[in-house]
């Protein structure tokens, strides 16, 4: 029998995926992610104090942690503290409903699992337009108001 190139490389490819796959650990446990948005509606530049929680049997620190996405877009990827939590706080720029994915990404103990929800985010509101009278020319328009430091000592003399 000979043993042509194309048929070398088949044999060193199986023996390499039988080591990798000898060097991988047993199956990994299920886990479950879930994200909670405090609050869930905000404006334009509040902030908002994301969650995600995995749940696992196994240990869930470790690994590449848990990625954040906003409509389908990375934003950042934080490691599982010992509860197997991450807390980040997050502003938004636009107004709109922001989809929330926090993806974790799984270890040797725990599989890769995903959450969303939802976060409605407002425009700031706009100011009032200024009453007419007295207030358009004194409230930061024409004329400005300033008070400095006033003190008003009196001192009294006894003639004796």
């Amino acid at each position: 029998m000979r043993i042509t190139p194309r048929r070398t490389r088949l044999v060193v490819t199986t023996a390499l995926a039988a080591v990798v796959g000898l060097a991988s650990p047993a199956w990994a446990a299920g886990s479950s992610t879930t994200v909670t948005a405090t609050p869930q509606s905000t404006q334009v530049g509040a902030t908002v104090q994301l969650t995600a929680t995995v749940d696992c049997p196994g240990d869930p620190t470790g690994g590449l942690g848990v990625t954040f996405f906003d409509n389908n877009v990375e934003f950042t990827t934080m490691d599982v503290n010992a509860n197997g939590q991450v807390s980040i706080p997050r502003t938004f720029s636009t107004p709109g409903t922001h989809t929330i994915i926090a993806s974790y990404n799984g270890n040797t103990q725990c599989d890769h699992s995903d959450n969303s929800t939802t976060v409605q985010v407002t425009s700031a509101p706009t100011p009032p337009d200024p009453t007419p009278g007295f207030c358009l020319l004194a409230c930061g328009g024409l004329i400005n108001f300033s008070v400095g430091d006033i003190n008003n000592s009196t001192n009294i003399y006894k003639h004796g």
